[in-house]
């Protein structure tokens, strides 16, 4: 399972993929705004290190780890920014349903003056929503960005959803099994993945120390933690 891992990441170090769009100063500000609190220093470090990633040619792969309530779902969000402003859909993995409606309510409230299309894709959405959504995301029929919120069933879908991904957000990696976490970046090498944990598994842990992952750490907890 290791060396498949080294093998997937070896992969992706060698692929190539146009860089995102730097956004206007203007642009960013107005979705800063859309954040009611002051980012902490690890985060604004935290949401360089992604710009800095998302303006190379190569994917990013990328782990954010902090305790629970520390920002670390406002620094996805940058990124999911980023890609918005880029023309480029996204994906968000939550382990659970409950989860996932969460992330679903509170990227559209964040997302909505951007005019991106956003949809929850969970087992309680009917077969014929689903697959409606699906092919929508991949015929791209609004001319928008897309963001789709899900559980573990966004990792079995037909290759040509994964042909137009650009973005992977992954929350509570440690609650993910390997497979799953893996799945994915092995269909489309060029996606950029960014994680995120509170706890991460000592197997990520090793990957960021040994370089073959990027790692963030998100640990100035926010004035009302202090």
């Amino acid at each position: 399972l290791v060396v498949h891992q080294m093998c997937v990441y070896l992969q992706r170090l060698q692929c190539v993929r146009a860089p995102y769009k730097v956004p206007e100063p203007k642009e960013e500000a107005k979705f800063a705004e859309g954040f009611r609190f002051e980012l902490t220093p690890d985060q604004k470090i935290a949401i360089e290190d992604i710009n800095e990633d998302m303006t190379r040619d190569t994917p990013m792969d990328r782990i954010i780890v902090g305790d629970v309530g520390f920002g670390k779902t406002e620094v996805a969000f940058r990124a999911m920014s980023r890609a918005c402003f880029s023309g480029k859909n996204s994906f968000i993995l939550a382990p659970t349903t409950v989860l996932a409606k969460q992330h679903a309510a509170n990227v559209a409230a964040r997302f909505r003056h951007l005019g991106v299309e956003v949809n929850l894709l969970t087992r309680h959405v009917k077969a014929k929503e689903q697959k409606e959504i699906l092919e929508s995301f991949i015929k791209r029929d609004s001319g928008k960005p897309q963001i789709v919120v899900g559980t573990h069933g966004l990792l079995n879908l037909p290759t040509e959803v994964y042909d137009v991904l650009d973005l992977l957000i992954i929350d509570e990696e440690q609650r993910f099994g390997v497979r799953h976490k893996d799945q994915i970046s092995a269909l489309k090498a060029t996606v950029d993945v960014l994680t995120l944990s509170a706890t991460p598994i000592p197997r990520t842990l090793h990957m960021a120390v040994s370089g073959f992952r990027d790692a963030s750490l998100v640990q100035t907890p926010p004035p009302e933690r202090r």
